[in-house]
């Protein structure tokens, strides 16, 4: 492997210095790969509109034909992070505008592109801000496939496109997770819930490796209902409220009523019939059959606390 920069002809930015990522890896049989970091894209899925692409210019790396905002990835730089930055700088995406669902990446061991699939979920106008770009489209799905594409995008889509069906959702017992560790929380549940909470707020922002979802690819990043009864139900907001999507990004907290069971299963319905794939973590048999029945996988509490 060889680290090359950019030549004089083949500009990354406007103006300013050039990071120490911007060059091209070179492989023992003369392939070129642009960053030393690897690098990363966006695939901003919504869904009116499509999926955003970008039209290369000609100059560039495989010019002139589509592919995803992105590029070489910073030092240290997460993959999701390069994937929401460079697509800023090309596209202008903002990225409060989107939610991660999904990291796919392609390695070959001296280098990875990362391509990060994630929701709409503030419709924006792409403006292009970089000057590889010719220009910016929304794409219906359906018609992807016939524009001249990027040979990696063109090489990646076919999974891509197959994984925009999957919508993976976590559906969370707290009482019975909370009550799975004898930490003290029948001392305090509300305080004992609000630390599970902070703990899938981590969870919900890193993503949850692919296998510990029995899905394909590499990262998932699922949203997580969680659904508190009884004195938990106080936890971070008026114990009268019925849904809580403020707990941070991806967890939604869900104050039963009345029976947390009955909560779990309405939940889960709910989530089967809007076509996601549903996970309920709970230790809890008879619970277990019910959500079952439904369509839902069923992992243990411990699942959910050993979640990598």
């Amino acid at each position: 492997m060889t680290i090359v920069p950019p030549a004089p002809g083949e500009p990354r930015r406007p103006s300013g210095p050039r990071d120490p990522g911007d060059a091209w890896v070179v492989t023992e049989d003369g392939a070129k790969y642009w960053g030393r970091f690897g690098a990363a894209g966006l695939l901003a899925v919504d869904p009116r509109r499509g999926v955003l692409l970008q039209h290369r210019v000609s100059w560039s790396h495989f010019g002139d034909t589509w592919g995803l905002p992105g590029g070489a990835r910073h030092e240290g730089e997460s993959a999701c992070d390069a994937a929401l930055r460079e697509s800023a700088e090309e596209a202008g995406v903002p990225a409060s505008a989107v939610r991660p669902r999904l990291l796919s990446v392609y390695d070959i061991g001296v280098w990875s592109y990362s391509t990060l699939v994630a929701d709409v979920v503030a419709p924006f106008e792409p403006v292009i801000s970089d000057p590889e770009s010719r220009e910016l489209a929304w794409v219906p799905v359906d018609e992807v496939d016939a524009y001249p594409l990027h040979p990696g995008f063109a090489a990646a889509w076919p999974q891509l496109r197959a994984l925009l069906a999957v919508h993976p959702a976590v559906v969370v017992d707290a009482a019975n997770v909370v009550g799975s560790v004898p930490d003290g929380w029948w001392k305090d549940r509300a305080g004992a819930t609000a630390r599970l909470l902070q703990g899938l707020r981590a969870r919900a922002r890193e993503g949850t490796d692919a296998a510990e979802l029995a899905l394909p690819a590499d990262t998932w990043f699922p949203t997580f209902t969680v659904v508190v009864e009884g004195q938990a139900r106080e936890v971070g907001a008026d114990p009268g409220a019925g849904v809580d999507a403020g707990a941070g990004a991806g967890v939604e907290v869900v104050r039963a009523p009345g029976s947390g069971d009955d909560a779990i299963v309405a939940e889960t319905a709910r989530l089967v019939d809007a076509g996601r794939t549903v996970t309920v973590a709970t230790s809890d048999r008879a619970l277990a059959a019910r959500v079952t029945a439904l369509g839902a996988t069923v992992r243990g509490a411990g699942w959910l606390r050993d979640l990598r």
